[in-house]
Order: C-alpha cells, then structure tokens, then sequence
C-alpha cells in the first residue's frame, strides 16, 4: 500500500510508503492519504497521529514523472488535490506530529509544514526545490514556511531552492527537536502519548483558536479563544480534568 496506517494506544501512525519512488507523491497516493485522514477525522479513538514515511525518504515531493506533460487545468486539479490533502492535516481535530526520517523535498516539506509539530532525524533534510522545475511551490509552502521562519528566511530558502540540514532546521525552528534516525519514531511516540493522555476535547479546542493565531485577525483570534475556553466548562472532560487535579490522580477523559 503506498500509505500505511496503524493504530495504537489512542495515537495512529500514517506512514507514506512508496520508497522505491522516495514517496514522491502521485494521484493515487495523495487520494489515499486523503481518505485515510478524513477516517481518522471521525475516529474518536484516536487522539494524536503521527506522520511519518518509509526508507530514506519522508517524501520527495510530487512525483515529476506524473507532472512533466501536465497542461494549466490537469496542474491546477493536481494543486488542489495537495491543497486538500494538507487542509486535512491542518483541519484534523487531532494535533499532527510529522516525524521527518529523511528527504522532505518540494510537497513532502510542504506535507510537514501542514503539521502541527514536526521532529526530525538528524539526517534529514528539507527543501523546496519548485523554482529549478520552472514552477511556484504549489500546496502551501509560499504560505506556511514564512509562517513558521519568517519571511525572509523563507525567501531565500525557496528563491534558492537550497536544502536545509537537520541542524538548521532546528535552529530557524523549522523542526521541534532532532534525533538519530533509529530514536526517532519513539521519540514521536511518546511525544503522542503524553499528548493523547490530554483531553481530546480541550486538544481540538486549543488547535481552532491556534489556527486563528495565523489568520492575521488577533483580536478576532482573542475572541474566540475565550468562547472556546467557556464553551469547555460544564464538560465531562474539563469537570473530570479539575476533579482529577484536586484529588491528585490521573486523569482519565473521556473526549466529552
């Protein structure tokens, strides 16, 4: 399968899985990747996900041996269809935690960057290399990257197509942490484990009002994040939460 999904302990894993092709992405890929995050969508078990992918490769991008012959309507299909696939990633109620285990190249970087949290191991790298195939970033990258390092960095990161190293990425906070390549799928884990113990509930709530952060509204932003905050009271997690903490146990939510 050229994406694999395993479920475990609240927390799924979706593993791209084309490594003889670095997980380049063709049409049939990113169509099942779109499916298997609108499942997880609606899937109540499941808390946090990880996104990760197979080989030495997190994914090298679009697959160019699909784009080379397409004219401006296929290109503009092919675009939004990367477009919903990352608005999936963002619009999940689960946070999304990309653990990045080599290339991160063109759509692939831009997949990681749609993500919540992103680790890294030490060997990989990101880049978007758009601008030497005589094309734009097409599914977020021109949006996202200034987000996340500024427009600057961003700049000169695309206008240069070069490649960023796990130690730079670290730096300009591209990345959350790095590790050895053998660490980093645990390191993944366990970091979606201490996220999946949280209430689910107050997890999508306070992933909304982030999302509003970016919007570039902040007091339409501030606004929401107190409705989001009182519509929380009265729920069998925030009651459970406070319960727990006064009697000094573990929580145990139910997502309510």
């Amino acid at each position: 399968m050229a994406v694999d999904l395993e479920r475990s302990d609240g927390v799924a894993t979706v593993t791209l899985n084309r490594p003889g092709a670095l997980n380049a992405f063709d049409t049939p890929q990113l169509r099942a990747l779109l499916d298997t995050f609108r499942a997880l969508r609606a899937d109540r078990a499941v808390r946090c996900v990880i996104l990760t992918g197979t080989g030495k490769a997190f994914a090298a991008g679009a697959d160019i041996k699909e784009m080379a012959d397409k004219q401006m309507p296929e290109a503009l299909a092919f675009a939004r269809l990367g477009h919903q696939v990352t608005a999936a990633i963002e619009g999940l109620p689960q946070p999304v935690i990309a653990a990045v285990n080599g290339y991160a190249f063109g759509g692939g970087c831009e997949l990681a960057l749609a993500c919540d949290i992103r680790l890294a191991a030490d060997t990989a790298q990101f880049a978007q290399p758009e601008v030497t195939l005589g094309v734009p970033p097409g599914w977020g990258g021109t949006q996202r990257l200034p987000r996340l390092v500024g427009h600057g960095l961003a700049a000169e990161i695309i206008f240069t197509a070069r490649r960023v190293t796990a130690d730079e990425a670290l730096r300009i906070g591209l990345v959350n942490g790095i590790y050895p390549p053998d660490r980093l799928l645990s390191e993944a884990t366990d970091l979606a484990r201490r996220i999946a113990a949280n209430s689910p509930r107050a997890l999508a709530a306070a992933k909304r009002a982030m999302a509003l952060a970016l919007a570039g509204d902040p007091a339409s932003g501030l606004a929401a994040e107190a409705t989001l905050f009182a519509e929380s009271f009265g729920t069998p997690d925030q009651e459970e939460g406070m319960r727990a903490f006064l009697e000094k146990r573990p929580a145990a939510f139910s997502g309510e």
